[in-house]
């Protein structure tokens, strides 16, 4: 959290960026060149936070908005349980059928497609998907974290669905999920689960000291500053892993501290080709570079 359609044929032989990929898209870290799929990305952006707000708004606040993450889950990413008059919810992406799946505790159920569509269109098939199943949440209908913000019900452009690039970057964020569980095991402070935030489209895990931060200074597009605030309320050290966009235009690893202590910035850090960003104000060790080692 707060950092700044047409399906593909699944298999090897598809073309990215202009060459063609030699991985199959079921390998743990595949190729996946933010160029190839940026419309589908951004499409898939805000489909999750259509889906993630529901989540802020139903469960329980939890310090430094833990409550509002999904999880990877062996077929896509979930939010986990959610209450509601008949029990409680869950909501699924799955990345192998490419649905959206609501589940009730009861046992019913409702799935519909992941396809092309208009971001309107997916947010009014979700809403009625939610009224059919008997729950109903007030949510800002309109994205954060994002430079343009166009209210979901009015954003109508058609936006293509790559099912074979979201089956990539979901096999990369289930591999980084299980490389950061076993790296915070490790911590015995206080931490965040390994989770991904829909705001910014990443996965992440944060370590505290247990000290308290200076204020943050706000300013992410589209999003009160009141939420950074929360987020970063006291020390932390956080890395991740997210498609790419904005400062960095590929996907990467990254690292950075709030507040960065002094000389930070000019620490040497490995391997060879992790470096410092000054406009991320974050470490960076680019995707490509994990992948071919």
């Amino acid at each position: 959290m707060c950092r700044s359609i047409t399906s593909s044929p699944k298999n090897a032989s598809a073309e990215y960026g202009g060459r063609s990929v030699s991985e199959p898209s079921t390998a743990a870290w595949p190729a996946l060149p933010l160029q190839a799929w940026r419309d589908t990305c951004a499409g898939l952006h805000m489909a999750l936070q259509i889906v993630g707000k529901t989540r802020l708004a139903l469960s329980p606040v939890e310090n430094h908005w833990w409550h509002v993450p999904m999880y990877l889950s062996p077929r896509g990413l979930r939010t986990s349980p959610m209450p509601c008059p008949r029990g409680s919810f869950e909501v699924a992406f799955d990345f192998i059928d490419h649905v959206v799946a609501v589940e009730r505790s009861d046992g019913v159920s409702r799935r519909f497609a992941l396809a092309s569509r208009s971001v309107a269109s997916f947010f009014d098939e979700y809403v009625a998907t939610l009224a059919s199943l008997d729950v109903r949440c007030a949510i800002r209908a309109s994205p954060v974290e994002v430079v343009t913000a166009i209210p979901f019900a009015e954003d109508r452009r058609i936006r293509p669905y790559d099912a074979d690039a979201v089956h990539r970057c979901w096999r990369i964020l289930l591999a980084t999920d299980q490389v950061m569980k076993r790296f915070r095991g490790r911590f015995l402070g206080k931490q965040s689960p390994s989770h991904f935030f829909w705001g910014s489209f990443d996965l992440a895990a944060t370590r505290f000291s247990g000290r308290v931060a200076p204020p943050h200074p706000g300013g992410v597009p589209n999003c009160p500053d009141y939420v950074m605030v929360e987020a970063y309320s006291h020390e932390c050290s956080s890395c991740g892993f997210w498609p790419g966009g904005g400062a960095i235009d590929a996907p990467a690893f990254y690292a950075y501290t709030y507040p960065q202590p002094p000389g930070y910035a000019a620490t040497v850090v490995g391997p060879e080709a992790a470096y410092y960003d000054e406009q991320a104000g974050e470490f960076i060790l680019p995707y490509e570079a994990v992948r071919l080692a």
